[in-house]
């Protein structure tokens, strides 16, 4: 695994570990790689009425936006669960849309998993373009 994925998966990691989920007990956290190559986490939190949620990916690209970043490189999601109970977790469709405000249909996201033998690793690499076809976007210029 190359270097800005291990950190990345270590971030990301530490930001599930701080989710507030005490309703779907799923935690999730995410790690972004913005343009500049700075790393923001997030991590989900679920509120009684389950709309007013924020995904981790959301709060990850919050993160990077307050911090003054506007560019995606990739992006990391880890969800819950170890070995056969691991799920596989990609950004739900609210959150593809929001990566491609600042990404491109190039965008890598990475969905992290304990494997069988209790190790966090990625399991798969997706573009955003795969996850997204015939992505919603604006021919406006961004600020």
């Amino acid at each position: 695994m190359s270097l800005p994925l291990a950190q990345m998966l270590e971030l990301a990691a530490q930001a599930r570990s701080r989710a507030y989920a005490p309703y779907s007990k799923f935690l999730v956290g995410a790690c972004v790689r913005s343009g500049s190559g700075a790393f923001f986490t997030g991590c989900n939190c679920e509120n009684a009425s389950y709309p007013l949620g924020i995904c981790a990916e959301t709060a990850a690209l919050a993160a990077m936006v307050q911090a003054g970043e506007r560019e995606v490189q990739d992006i990391l999601v880890l969800g819950s669960g170890q070995g056969a109970a691991s799920a596989l977790v990609t950004p739900c469709g609210g959150c593809r849309q929001r990566i491609l405000e600042f990404g491109h249909e190039g965008t890598r996201i990475h969905a992290a998993a304990f494997d069988e033998a209790g190790r966090l690793t990625v399991q798969r690499s997706f573009t955003l373009g795969e996850l997204l076809p015939f992505a919603f976007g604006l021919e406006e210029p961004r600020a």
